[in-house]
This record gives C-alpha cells, structure tokens and sequence, in this order.
C-alpha cells in the first residue's frame, strides 16, 4: 500500500471492498441454499446504511474560500491596481549623449590606430610573396579557356625522375 493514502483513495477502497463483500455473501447464500434444500437466506447481515454527506454551512465555505485568496494573495504578491490614475510611467530607456558618442568613437579609433602599424608589419612580411604569384596564377586561369584545357593524370616525381636520369646517363646511349 501507498504510504500516504488521500481521502478519494481510501473512498474508492471501501466501495471495491463492499463491492466484494456483496458477491461473497450471495455466493454464501446459494451454497447454504444447496445444503438445506430451500430458499437461501437473504436477510443474514443487514447492509451497512451509506453515510450521509457532510454539508458545509455557507459561513464555513466562506471561510475556506477568504482563506485560499489569502494564500494566492500570499504567492502571487501584490495585485495589480485596477485604477489607471494610480499607475506610475515605465521609467524612460537611457540614452547616451552625443557627446558621449563622440569620446566614445574617437577612443575607438584611437585604438585602431596603435594596433594596426603592429599587424601591418607582421602581415606584410608574410603575403608579399604569395601575393604575387597568387595573381599570375589568377591572369593565367582567365587567359586559358576551359573548355580545352584538358588535366593529365598525376605523374609520381620518382618515376619521372628515373626516367630523366636513363636518358641523359652515358650507358643508354651506347
């Protein structure tokens, strides 16, 4: 069993439990019927009478009802006026001054200007000569139509280097 049992729990447990109880006492009943020979017993244990609901009186209900505004007022906070005259005006966004902007801008820029001379130097050392062959390769592909431009298989750099050394060597040409 559930270590807490709620008031609808315990409710739905009695009603399967008389539910039971019902159909043990009629099988009861026709198996004594089956041994005297007569009409079964109806009337041995009078059914227990239904409890009655409890009502509430309308000053209990009113009570329990102020109660639970009470805990809603509690968790939500303070309600909200209802009267627009009382509200306050959101509070202006702040914005910066131009001036602000200017000293602002100018810092920028101010420190750019010191940063730059520093990664020029480094960066120009190191592009100047791909640069340039960066762009006779780029003037060759757009001179070179495409459509005839046919690649070659990758030759290995051994074998032609092989093949270089029989040709020009004295013992192939005799």
């Amino acid at each position: 069993m559930p270590t807490r049992l709620t008031n609808e729990m315990i409710a739905a447990a009695i009603d399967g439990y008389e539910g039971q109880k019902k159909r043990i006492n009629q099988q009861l009943a026709e198996l004594r019927a089956m041994l005297s020979g007569g009409p079964a017993e109806t009337a041995t244990t009078p059914e227990a009478p239904k409890r009655k609901r409890r009502r509430m009186s309308a000053a209990g209900r009113r009570a329990v009802a102020e109660a639970q505004r009470k805990r809603w007022a509690r968790i939500r906070g303070p309600s909200e006026p209802s009267e627009p005259a009382t509200t306050k005006a959101p509070k202006a966004k702040r914005r910066i001054s131009a001036a602000g902007m200017k000293r602002i801008i100018a810092a920028t820029k101010k420190r750019w200007r010191l940063a730059k001379p520093a990664k020029a130097v480094s960066t120009a050392k190191r592009k100047a000569a791909p640069a340039a062959t960066k762009v006779a390769v780029k003037k060759a592909a757009a001179i070179a139509p495409r459509k005839t431009v046919k690649t070659s298989p990758p030759i290995k750099k051994a074998v032609g280097k092989k093949a270089a050394a029989k040709e020009t060597s004295p013992s192939s040409e005799q």
